[in-house]
């Protein structure tokens, strides 16, 4: 088993302390920083994704393999401070205004980020004006809305009719998800497409930014 195999194993295992020896390793080897975060830390988060999608795996445990590849990514990211590393993306995502929840918001920002993308996590209670905001500043390709609450659920369609009035809705895919969204009220509220769970953010934000 190479080392950058060994590291992706430590990854998909939630292995911190592997993670971080052997990405230690990496370095002091000499092997391209880019390589170690593309064919090690990247690669690990991609066993997890199908584990994930078909029931083998967790959250619980999909965030200790996330926060691993997030311990490699530090100790990499000042020996690429100077390069550009690849993106796939710029994704803006939040919480809705008037609701406070995060786990899941938490779950999918992990994910876009070991998959590649430049994530601009906005937090919780989110109001439209800075949903928009973000969009002026970052202009992504896919804005990502999250909602727990029925009651919070309406100010998603707020969002939308703001970034309308704004001139800014056909520049950015809005994809929206949270336990009470479906299908049908995003198709309601005119977003682009909903994601039940973070590996379905995923592949419709691949799907977008492609």
């Amino acid at each position: 088993m190479s080392t950058l195999t060994q590291l992706a194993d430590a990854v998909f295992k939630g292995d911190f302390l592997g993670v971080k020896d052997i990405t230690q390793q990496l370095i002091e080897g000499g092997t391209d920083p880019i390589e170690i975060i593309n064919q090690g830390l990247i690669e690990g988060m991609n066993i997890v994704a199908p584990k994930f999608k078909s029931g083998e795996m967790f959250v619980p445990e999909v965030m200790m393999s996330a926060r691993a590849m997030h311990t490699g990514m530090e100790m990499v990211k000042p020996l690429i401070a100077d390069q550009d590393v690849p993106s796939k993306g710029t994704i803006i995502i939040g919480t809705v205004a008037g609701d406070l929840h995060d786990i899941g918001k938490n779950l999918v920002v992990m994910i876009l980020g070991s998959a590649g993308f430049k994530v601009v996590d906005l937090g919780v209670d989110v109001p439209a004006a800075k949903f928009i905001d973000a969009v002026k500043e970052h202009n992504p390709q896919v804005l990502g809305m999250s909602a727990l609450l029925t009651t919070t659920m309406p100010m998603m369609q707020n969002t939308i009719n703001a970034l309308q009035e704004a001139g800014l809705r056909d520049t950015v895919k809005i994809i929206v998800g949270g336990a009470p969204v479906s299908q049908d009220f995003a198709d309601k509220i005119g977003a682009d497409g909903f994601a039940a769970d973070a590996m379905a953010a995923k592949e419709i934000c691949e799907k977008y930014v492609n």
